[in-house]
């Protein structure tokens, strides 16, 4: 095996390669990544058993085909390379790797690339469904942030995808925020569903802020494969049944805000700090066109008040909040204006965009609210 390749592209894919790997496995093979090169294009190639990457690219330089398993340390020296042409050679019969350019050379030690564990099948009965990579970038990063972390519920422990045919929903939830992101101009044959767990979808997220292609994504009971220009990624997917999203939904939420994201991004984080440090809770009392930011922790004789100006529509409330997930929650949303909708303190409030084109997306946010002590 033996080629030519810019130093700076190959870096690239080794580096999003790194990206699947962990730093624990239980092959030693998957310390690697695997490159195989055949007519014209090197394909590279990592894992973790649950996920598998793989990327595609063009060498027009090519003395002799072959493949090998090169160490993730390779892309560790590649760091510190100028853009220049790198001659990459592999003895055929011990994997030893060489790199050589203008005015040195290192020396690598690869690895049989049979070791090298196969992609899972998909079933031949399995669902297809074509996203544009915008639409489904947007929708994981809309959602991915809201996800959970919990080894008991492990259905919250990534994005569900539920397309009902005349439109597809994104949908993530710790049990304490919730995020479900709709679009109504992705149409489908028919239901389906699955939950794509946090570590691809945050892999599909690096890839698709370079695509504008559509995206095919194949899925069955157990596995799904996304398909994009140079990259496939197949990964494991999360078993079992997400919770019903739209029954935790208050629909009858009388008392509403309009106000200025950024400001209440703005004084939200300036008034958080002086809070209690162990539940972080922000308190926010609404009046007749203002809103009321309060942080108090008696323990340290601290405390913080802003009033805002807003628009708001229905009966003095207060309502206690998370400080730390109310920030999370206005920081990925992305219009000027946002709208918050209380029906009263004891049960989730909704924040939503003004100004969105809801033809193609809808997005709902929700946040449980936290008990205030008087």
């Amino acid at each position: 095996m033996k080629f030519v390749i810019p130093s700076t592209e190959l870096l690239n894919h080794l580096q999003l390669m790194g990206k699947v790997m962990n730093s624990k496995n239980t092959l030693p093979i998957l310390d690697n990544i695997l490159l195989t090169l055949h007519d014209g294009k090197l394909t590279f190639m990592a894992s973790d058993l649950e996920t598998t990457l793989i990327s595609e690219i063009d060498v027009p330089s090519v003395q002799e085909e072959g493949s090998v398993a090169v160490p993730r340390m390779m892309a560790e020296s590649l760091k510190e390379f100028p853009e220049q042409p790198l001659t990459i050679a592999v003895n055929a019969d011990t994997f030893q790797i060489e790199v050589s350019w203008a005015t040195g050379k290192l020396t690598l030690p690869g690895f049989d690339p049979q070791e090298f564990p196969k992609m899972p099948d998909i079933e031949e009965s399995a669902t297809t469904i074509g996203f544009e990579a915008l639409t489904l970038n947007e929708g994981i990063l809309k959602t991915i942030f809201a996800s959970a972390s919990d080894e008991l519920r492990p259905v919250m422990n990534g994005i569900y995808f539920d397309m009902t045919g005349d439109s597809a929903t994104f949908v993530a939830s710790d049990a304490h925020k919730l995020v479900r992101y709709r679009r109504p101009d992705v149409k489908t044959d028919g239901k389906a569903s699955f939950i794509l767990p946090k570590k691809p979808a945050a892999l599909l997220r690096n890839i698709l802020n370079k695509e504008k292609d559509m995206v095919e994504v194949v899925f069955d009971s157990k596995n799904a494969a996304f398909s994009l220009l140079g990259y496939k990624l197949v990964c494991r997917l999360i078993e079992g049944i997400f919770p019903a999203y739209n029954t935790v939904i208050p629909t009858d939420n009388p008392n509403k805000v309009s106000i200025d994201r950024l400001e209440l991004l703005s004084v939200v984080k300036r008034i958080a700090p002086l809070g209690p440090a162990g539940t972080g809770l922000i308190r926010l009392k609404l009046s007749e066109n203002q809103i009321t930011i309060l942080a108090q922790d008696l323990d340290f004789s601290q405390s913080g008040v802003e009033r805002i100006a807003c628009q708001y529509e229905g009966e003095e409330l207060e309502i206690g909040f998370k400080s730390a997930f109310l920030i999370e929650i206005l920081m990925n949303l992305h219009t000027q204006e946002v709208s918050l909708e209380f029906s009263d303190p004891s049960r989730a409030g909704l924040i939503l965009p003004i100004g969105e084109d809801t033809e193609k997306e809808d997005t709902l946010m929700l946040l449980m609210p936290m008990m205030i002590n008087s």
